[in-house]
């Protein structure tokens, strides 16, 4: 429902979302141990070794800084023709992992089915790019989403607020009425600067709890009930 239709429409709950955004990695889809491999296998490339507390940082990051902090690991200068040549090495590994499938999240098709089924209008939120997100929505289904944006369609990706502002703006709703749903700290900071309520469900790596986060263990058995119940709750709390 755009942000038109919720204000003329007498039955209208100011308590429920005017839509859901998606995080796609970790949140949707266990892509993020495809990472590790592709982001390890580059820093080999690239004649070193990842360290797991550059990989740990990565998580959620867009390609720009996930470049920036493999540069800084492996100590190597920030050559703009060597690291180009690291992300067209990266996609294309990253691509072929994609292109063998990848796993769901525990829950995450049925929570998708569940809120298109709800009548809350959707979108993707990825700081992947383009075409590795096309590759993995092949796997997700394009059904679920009225609107995706990704990580290269943005002047700034997460956690910078830019992805969900202009997936906001794609539906036509305010994004401070908007509940993300994302499983990083970066993910979960962009969606809270744009002013989105957001449902925490963490994968890889443990998020810290805020005013604006209402946590879960897992997408699995999520019912509209716990949706509303999520954005009602950052909303009181944002009141109180």
């Amino acid at each position: 429902m755009r942000a038109e239709d919720r204000s003329s429409d007498p039955n209208t709950d100011a308590e429920l979302p005017a839509a859901v955004l998606w995080d796609m990695d970790g949140t949707l889809v266990d892509s993020e141990k495809v990472w590790s491999i592709s982001l390890a296998e580059t820093a080999r490339w690239l004649g070193g070794e990842l360290s797991p507390q550059a990989r740990e940082a990565m998580i959620g990051s867009n390609m720009a800084r996930t470049l920036v902090l493999m540069f800084d690991d492996l100590g190597l200068d920030h050559d703009p023709v060597r690291m180009a040549d690291a992300e067209k090495w990266m996609t294309a590994r990253t691509g072929e992992l994609f292109a063998a499938g990848l796993e769901w999240r525990p829950g995450a098709l049925d929570a998708l089915r569940m809120v298109r089924a709800a009548g809350w209008p959707t979108a993707l939120v990825t700081n992947t790019e383009r075409a590795l997100t096309e590759m993995a929505l092949e796997t997700i289904g394009r059904e679920h989403f009225l609107v995706t944006v990704c990580g290269d369609e943005v002047p700034r990706g997460k956690p910078d607020p830019d992805p969900y502002l202009r997936a906001a703006e794609l539906l036509g709703v305010a994004p401070d009425e908007c509940l993300a749903v994302e499983d990083s700290p970066t993910g979960t900071l962009a969606a809270e600067r744009a002013g989105a309520a957001v449902l925490v469900v963490p994968c890889e790596v443990a998020v810290p709890p805020g005013p604006a986060r209402v946590q879960r263990r897992s997408l699995a058995g999520l019912t509209a009930d716990d949706v509303r119940d999520a954005y009602a709750r950052v909303r009181t709390d944002r009141v109180a």
